[in-house]
């Protein structure tokens, strides 16, 4: 009895506590509760859980006045009290159906608790995809958050075929619909989804510009599935990374078929993860035209696209690909001139296709060496009629030009050369400064000196003009993005720079065509021969760097145009005959491309940069030092501007250590 009498309480109440139907509808039940009474069978205890669990059978069954009652009896107008859900469910695709269709009758089930489950009636299959979708996973786990059928098909008795606009799940609107949850910030924080705003993104795309102009166009729905949404890892999901192309394909048929045939198709094919698909190059749900400012193959994006992959150092050791494709492209002029807003020059895919990209060592590869004539012809006609045996056009164009060893020979020269040419002159022009800084400042110890005429004068003036317009305009070419080139920018970017570095090439070509004229006049025969190397400027140079040096006292006299001025003007000769030839080749590109073989251009290009950086630093420390910053001239040596010199009678004598203020 110990044991036995806590059994019967607690089972007297688990039933007491058990649903009951009302009193008034025990009548009923003692012929429809049983179930070999021959009567409809009702479930008393299915019945008292329903939503209807506490009213009157009669409530239902209004025509039944006694009992028993007729065999016959009228069937039940749920309308009577649900009007409003009978009105809006008689527009709908569930109008013929009758409610009890969807709610069962006497156990009819809470729509809340209910879920798939009122659906499943009549819509198995679709139940079914749902239950192993991500959003049917989810609520199974407990996840209230997940989307159940009235989420996205719109409240229970109002749903709406998908051919009506009104839908939710239209085409029209089921982007909308989907952006309730996955443009939802909290939502995405508490699930650990995307936090970006998928719904703005895919409104600014062009499927969802194709379909406000009522054109078909993917939605949501086309490219994620319907009621079998599977998460992108899942190998069954219809956006994961095997199946994408085919589902994009059902659209875009033709460029799938390219795809798959590349040598990206075919690694994803091989079951290589890491290989693009559709959404690499296209993005996902902003995916946009390719004219479409913001696309990510726009001519203005490909470049930095094709780089998200290519300038990966972990995927070229891992898949045997070249690490400085990327580096040499953006390098070359193509790349430059690209990354400065040039849309006219080649890209990536202009050489190597677009969807149909293939190995360079497949016949059909627009890269491949016995194409490449063809392919580099589209732009430059006639280019590769005398190119031979393997060529690296990335390498060779590069700013280096490593794919050509006389072009690699030429840049290691000049390595070599400017650093040991800027050395001397830094050492030169140091000793000088220090020794003068010692004392006080006076003339600068001449011989007889000529006046520049006027002639001469306008000829510095436009060389002058000229240079310096063609190093700002050629050094912003390699740092289009620099503070100092923005001038370039706000006046039409890569074109007004081209605009004005030819612009400057021609004054220069002007003022060097006036020189040689001058030179044919006596007086500049006269200078021409005072500027010819002498047996004493190596004597002068010497005596310089020991009087500088402190190891002579004898403060040397100089010429006019002493071993200085000559180290400048045929540096400047020097100079300006190998800018003018490289110059000459890069900007008839075409004819040089067609006649003569790809190194030429590799060499022009290395040797026009760097000629000009050798350039700008002799002009910068040399004669920078010598007409602006030397005591003996500062703040500017005017000759220049006014013709007027030193006279050699107003030559001084070297003082002793400065005391006070400079004497002139």
């Amino acid at each position: 009895m110990a044991f036995l009498l806590p059994a019967i309480l607690a089972l007297t109440a688990a039933v007491s506590a058990s649903p009951q139907p009302p009193a008034s509808a025990q009548a009923c039940l003692a012929c429809h509760g049983v179930k070999d009474s021959g009567a409809p069978f009702v479930d008393p205890a299915a019945f008292a859980a329903s939503p209807h669990g506490r009213s009157d059978c009669r409530s239902c069954h209004a025509d039944i006045k006694d009992f028993p009652h007729p065999d016959k009896v009228r069937g039940v107008d749920c309308g009577s009290c649900h009007r409003l859900e009978r009105a809006l469910v008689s527009h709908g695709p569930h109008a013929a159906g009758g409610c009890v269709s969807c709610h069962g009758n006497h156990a009819m089930l809470w729509p809340r608790k209910a879920g798939a489950l009122l659906c499943a009636r009549c819509h198995k299959v679709e139940v079914g995809d749902y239950s192993r979708s991500v959003h049917g996973r989810a609520r199974a786990k407990g996840e209230t958050d997940a989307a159940i059928c009235f989420s996205c098909h719109g409240q229970a008795h109002a749903i709406s075929r998908v051919s009506n606009p009104n839908s939710p799940v239209s085409g029209k609107r089921l982007a909308k619909t989907c952006a309730r949850c996955h443009s939802n910030p909290a939502l995405a924080r508490r699930h650990d989804l995307s936090p970006t705003d998928i719904y703005r993104a895919y409104m600014g795309s062009t499927h969802a510009g194709a379909a406000k102009d009522g054109l078909p166009a993917a939605d949501c729905a086309d490219c994620h599935g319907h009621h079998d949404i599977r998460a992108p890892g899942d190998p069954a999901s219809s956006v994961s990374a095997a199946r994408l192309v085919k589902t994009c394909g059902r659209c875009h048929a033709f460029e799938a078929r390219q795809y798959a045939d590349s040598v990206h198709g075919r690694a994803v094919a091989r079951g290589v993860r890491a290989a693009p698909t559709c959404v690499d190059c296209h993005g996902e749900h902003d995916i946009r035209a390719p004219n479409a400012p913001g696309s990510r193959v726009s001519r203005a994006a490909r470049a930095e696209t094709c780089a998200g992959c290519h300038q990966s150092q972990r995927l070229a050791g891992r898949f045997g690909l070249p690490s400085d494709r990327v580096a040499t492209y953006r390098s070359s002029f193509h790349g430059l001139a690209n990354r400065e807003g040039d849309l006219q020059v080649a890209d990536c895919a202009s050489c190597h296709g677009w969807h149909d990209v293939l190995a360079s060592s497949n016949p059909r590869s627009r890269t491949n060496p016995a194409r490449l004539a063809e392919t580099c012809g589209r732009c430059h006609p006639g280019a590769g009629a005398r190119w031979s045996g393997g060529v690296s056009v990335h390498r060779m164009l590069a700013e280096g030009g490593s794919g050509s060893r006389l072009a690699t020979l030429v840049r290691r020269l000049y390595l070599i050369v400017i650093p040991f040419t800027v050395l001397f002159m830094l050492l030169h022009n140091g000793l000088d400064l220090s020794r003068k800084l010692r004392l006080q400042r006076g003339r600068r110890r001449r011989l007889a000196e000529i006046p520049p005429s006027v002639a001469e004068r306008w000829q510095h003036a436009a060389n002058a003009a000229a240079f310096l317009m063609l190093a700002y305009s050629g050094f912003a070419l390699h740092s289009p993005q620099a503070w100092w080139a923005a001038p370039f920018q706000t006046l039409g970017g890569e074109l007004a720079r081209r605009q004005a570095h030819r612009a400057a090439a021609a004054l220069f070509l002007l003022t060097a065509a006036a020189h040689l004229a001058y030179l044919s006049t006596k007086p500049g025969r006269s200078r021409l021969k005072a500027l010819l190397p002498a047996r004493r400027d190596p004597g002068d140079l010497l005596k310089m760097l020991a009087y500088n040096g402190r190891r002579s006292e004898e403060k040397p006299a100089l010429p006019q145009f002493s071993y200085i001025e000559k180290f400048e003007y045929w540096a400047l000769l020097w100079g300006s005959l190998v800018m003018t030839a490289t110059g000459a080749l890069l900007f008839f590109h075409n004819a040089a491309l067609a006649a003569l073989p790809l190194w030429s251009v590799a060499v022009a290009r290395v040797a026009h940069y760097y000629e000009a950086v050798l350039a700008c630093l002799a002009i910068l420390i040399w004669h920078g030092y010598w007409v602006i910053f030397d005591p003996e001239v500062y703040p500017m040596d005017w000759a220049w501007l006014t013709g007027k010199t030193y006279r050699a009678e107003e030559d001084e004598p070297e003082q002793g250590p400065k005391q006070g203020k400079d004497t002139k």
